[in-house]
């Protein structure tokens, strides 16, 4: 699987970077690798599904919450959030293919996280208290800038200084590099003006990073690219809920306007840092409609 994986989410991981963005390699990972690319391999085999360990669930509705299989069309799964629902996964499911719903299954998505692991330690698994990571898979030290040096090469522009500038154009600090910041981030910016400044966003074409004070993060609208969905797609005026980070709670908006490429949605209250790179993820109630790529927020 080193080539796709390569391929799919390493290349496009530093991409982003390199673009001004903040990605979401585990979403590209479930989406073009580790599910459809296990599925095939898994029909090799003969097997009829997959599991993952995923905290969701897949229910048919036609069978009111059967189990999904071969005979059933994608079209009649519905993916629902966690029971858990501090451990709920379905933000990172968002770009699986829809044809590969009827094949998915979720054995941990009706248990707790605590419950899991009690089955776990009965059974002697090694995995029963081993402590929940939350690097990068591929960067385990965690320093992202010296993986992405690598790659890139550290002569790279996303990786040289460049000027740290106010929404009002005016200049107070250098940068160590665009690809080191993001929306939200504070640490890292120098101190003695004053104020607290945050990350309010990054021109790559510049070489710019713009900061600001902590008000300044919050937006009411969101585009979002990039669109997959995994049942009827949201209309125009519809009401849904959106999650703009995986640690962030759901919030309600509207749908401004949809296209084959584009989501436009006005959120009820404004959100935190929303960076572009990063997941928009569409629910109505606790299912999982689809998502896209955050392109702008305003």
């Amino acid at each position: 699987m080193e080539e796709s994986f390569g391929r799919s989410v390493i290349d496009d991981f530093v991409g982003e970077y390199a673009s001004g963005r903040t990605p979401n390699p585990c979403v590209r990972c479930n989406s073009n690798t580790k599910i459809p690319d296990l599925l095939r391999r898994a029909r090799k085999l003969g097997c009829d599904a997959i599991a993952t360990g995923h905290y969701a669930r897949a229910v048919v509705a036609s069978q009111a919450g059967g189990t999904p299989g071969r005979h059933v069309s994608p079209d009649d799964v519905r993916i629902l959030r966690g029971l858990d629902e501090g451990k709920d996964q379905t933000y990172f499911l968002w770009g699986v293919p829809r044809e590969v719903l009827p094949y998915l299954r979720f054995p941990v998505g009706e248990l707790t996280k605590p419950e899991v692991r009690e089955r776990a330690r009965r059974l002697g698994l090694a995995t029963a208290d081993k402590p929940e990571s939350q690097e990068i898979c591929f960067v385990p030290s965690g320093d992202y800038a010296e993986f992405l040096g690598r790659k890139l090469g550290s002569g790279h522009i996303a990786l040289q200084p460049g000027a740290m500038v106010t929404s009002d154009g005016d200049v107070v600090g250098e940068h160590g590099g665009y690809a080191r910041y993001t929306v939200g981030q504070r640490k890292g910016l120098g101190g003695g003006r004053g104020r607290a400044l945050y990350v309010l966003g990054v021109h790559p074409t510049s070489n710019e990073v713009v900061v600001g004070s902590h008000d300044e993060l919050f937006r009411s609208d969101v585009s979002i690219g990039d669109l997959n969905w995994l049942t009827t797609h949201p209309h125009a005026g519809e009401r849904v809920r959106v999650q703009v980070r995986h640690r962030a709670r759901a919030v309600d908006a509207t749908v401004e306007r949809i296209d084959a490429g584009t989501l436009a949605l006005r959120l009820d209250e404004p959100q935190r840092a929303i960076t572009p790179g990063q997941s928009g993820v569409i629910y109505r109630a606790d299912e999982l409609v689809g998502g896209g790529r955050i392109r702008a927020a305003a």
